[in-house]
């Protein structure tokens, strides 16, 4: 009865050089696991931090769940990314040179019902890497359609 619950940062690829990817679980409140399973969440202008030797995802939506009263959470809260201690460590130790960011890629629900988050360490593109990656796409896409007519 469960459907597949994938919110995906589809800017994420075009808009940073990704290095390592990472799965992490979150630490929810139940009516925020509730409005994930239905799909109310984004995660577009979210981004991770790690502070006091944790890793915390911000400014990640999740819509109020309609029948929460009010037990119902904040929208934009800081929410906490369990993983053990030598990826955190790591992490942190990526996040000290500058220009290097954490982006949330995809949010999902395991087989178990957990809600996973993934994320990748990245560096910022250039605009001209941008423009690059644009050409690159149309000219894919040219010889697709060069390709389907013969």
């Amino acid at each position: 009865m469960q459907r597949n619950i994938n919110i995906v940062n589809k800017k994420a690829r075009f808009e940073y050089h990704l290095i390592d990817e990472y799965v992490a679980g979150m630490q929810l409140s139940g009516t925020e696991i509730k409005s994930i399973r239905i799909g109310k969440a984004s995660i577009v202008e979210a981004y991770c931090v790690v502070s006091d030797g944790e890793v915390f995802i911000r400014n990640m939506h999740i819509q109020a769940y309609e029948n929460g009263s009010f037990y119902n959470h904040r929208l934009r809260r800081d929410r906490k990314l369990l993983l053990n201690r030598k990826e955190i460590d790591k992490l942190e130790k990526f996040m000290k040179d500058k220009g290097n960011t954490l982006v949330p890629l995809k949010m999902f629900i395991s087989d178990k019902g957990w809600a996973k988050l993934k994320f990748a360490t990245a560096k910022g593109k250039k605009l001209y890497d941008k423009r690059s990656d644009l050409k690159d796409k149309d000219d894919k896409r040219a010889m697709d359609r060069a390709m389907k007519r013969f």
